[in-house]
């Protein structure tokens, strides 16, 4: 599960190292899935 303030790593070529979840998008309540949308 994903949920604010959790730190990703990064799998595509955009540059990017890590990331930081700061919102979750949707109505699925406070912590994402695997394909859920994030704000990051």
């Amino acid at each position: 599960m994903i949920q604010q303030e959790t730190y990703l790593n990064v799998a595509d070529n955009s540059g990017a190292r890590k990331i930081q979840c700061i919102r979750v998008l949707g109505n699925r309540g406070r912590y994402a899935h695997v394909g859920d949308v994030i704000v990051a």
